[in-house]
């Protein structure tokens, strides 16, 4: 096979090893087997330089994150509340609370373990935050990453001790956090006695730890890849060969020839001898020995963290992901999980801004607005409101609107039905109760109805229907336009 000079010679695979880029020195080497831990450089590099890293970790999040909780306050004026709340929860850190929630949850998938501190200004950090004045104090929070708290997060092996692998205390330098103002998130939990290298104590592990050996066979599919591109134009030249001795003259021709190929485009004319022929190099081989062995180790990868493959490899599902197709359902219930595994940490920032954006300036504006709470403590409502308080993940599988008015249909029958049989049963009362449960049925039904229904209980239970006539009494009769 000729090389691509014009003097010819041996081919060979030309592709640089990278030696110097902190990705190929690690994972190339030579060391690394199945079932190695990873180091907490090793974390670092592959979340920062490895193509599948960054997707490994943040996938799930990002994915849990599409939605945005549905917030309820049943009892209290809850469009205000939510408002105030919602207003409150996008200011939170500067960049919003879901994004300060997403970084913790990073550094919590990418070494094991992740936390983050509330700070105020002026205040000393192994003190709880007064919670009535933090609407009061100017509230920062810090992401901190296994190296930023190492030695304080090991967890105590004692089973007999009542923090046993529970994390209880955060030191960073020489500052001490209070328990109230600080909230761990581990990966997994903690196995006893295993050394988790990544995090620097017995806490959980890194997405990376069962997947290290199959991103080490990624980073080599990458250089198949760019193997085969640099062979994919190479193009063969079969040329009768002169005889036995060639000469300069010769040499020099075969050298022609080569660079007419070489420039040869679309829409010009080259011309070769009849037994000479010109092909491209065969890779039919390759492509599907290829394509296997990466699929293969994409779904070892997603396999090691327990997660749908289609969540790494950018598969395209064969409907819409609202369809409701198998692989949707197996997405859909993995983010269902990974959200719950999110709620401590959601808890925490619920009640921080529960407390900043329903404060005692807010509660004034309420009063005003709403007299019945002219007399209610504030400490009162907010604790009626705080208890009332619910967030929830909606369906990640959301049904397409003509689903939903099926469903609706379906309701308000049944609800219909209910009215009709139990309506001649009742007293006054308990049909304007029946009357205003049929008006609630019926205004969660947005799809159907575009504007609530009120009514008015009182009047309905002191309705009292008009007599009918009977037979017996004689209508009025007119004549000439008198009666």
């Amino acid at each position: 096979m000729s090389g691509n000079n014009e003097e010819g010679g041996a081919a060979t695979l030309g592709v640089s090893m990278g030696n110097n880029s902190p990705l190929m020195k690690i994972l190339m080497a030579e060391d690394i087997q199945p079932g190695d831990s990873p180091s907490y450089e090793l974390c670092k590099t592959i979340l920062a330089f490895h193509p599948i890293g960054a997707k490994m970790v943040d996938a799930p999040i990002k994915k849990a994150q599409s939605q945005k909780r549905t917030i309820k306050i049943p009892g209290g004026p809850e469009k205000d509340l939510i408002k105030a709340f919602e207003k409150e929860w996008e200011q939170t850190g500067s960049i919003g609370a879901d994004k300060v929630i997403a970084n913790v949850m990073r550094t919590s998938r990418a070494y094991g373990a992740g936390s983050v501190v509330a700070g105020a200004l002026d205040f000393p950090t192994d003190e709880p935050l007064p919670m009535d004045r933090l609407h009061e104090l100017d509230l920062y929070y810090n992401v901190l990453d296994p190296l930023n708290t190492a030695g304080s997060l090991v967890l105590n092996q004692d089973p007999n001790a009542p923090d046993f692998q529970k994390p209880q205390h955060i030191r960073v330098g020489k500052a001490d956090y209070h328990p109230s103002r600080a909230v761990v998130m581990l990966n997994e939990q903690p196995i006893y006695i295993e050394w988790s290298n990544s995090a620097f104590g017995f806490v959980g592990r890194s997405v990376y730890q069962r997947a290290l050996y199959p991103l080490k066979s990624f980073v080599q599919s990458m250089i198949t890849d760019n193997a085969i591109l640099e062979k994919a134009m190479l193009l063969v030249m079969k040329m009768q060969s002169p005889g036995a001795v060639i000469d300069q003259q010769s040499r020099a021709w075969f050298g022609f020839k080569r660079q007419a190929l070489k420039g040869a485009k679309t829409g010009n004319v080259i011309s070769i001898g009849v037994n000479e022929s010109i092909e491209s190099i065969d890779l039919k081989n390759v492509r599907d020995a290829a394509e296997f062995a990466r699929n293969n180790v994409l779904k070892n990868i997603a396999t090691s963290d327990n997660m749908p493959a289609s969540l790494i490899n950018q598969e395209t599902l064969a409907e819409g992901f609202g369809e409701g197709t198998e692989d949707a359902k197996v997405i859909a219930e993995y983010i269902a999980e990974f959200r719950k595994s999110m709620a401590p940490i959601y808890r925490f920032f619920d009640n921080i801004v529960m407390r900043r954006a329903w404060n005692p300036d807010f509660y004034a504006s309420i009063q005003r607005k709403y007299p019945g709470y002219a007399d209610t403590p504030y400490e009162t409502a907010f604790y009626e409101w705080k208890n009332a308080f619910e967030a929830e993940w909606p369906n990640l599988l959301v049904e397409p609107d003509s689903e939903k008015a099926k469903v609706d249909d379906i309701v308000m029958k049944a609800a219909i039905a209910i009215v009709e049989v139990l309506s001649p049963m009742l007293d006054p009362e308990s049909k304007a109760d029946l009357a205003l449960w049929l008006a609630d049925i019926m205004n969660e039904r947005e799809l159907m109805f575009s504007a609530p229904l009120e009514l008015d209980r009182e009047a309905i239970a002191n309705y009292v229907p008009p007599t009918p006539m009977t037979e017996s009494e004689p209508e009025p009769m007119v004549e000439s336009g008198r009666t």
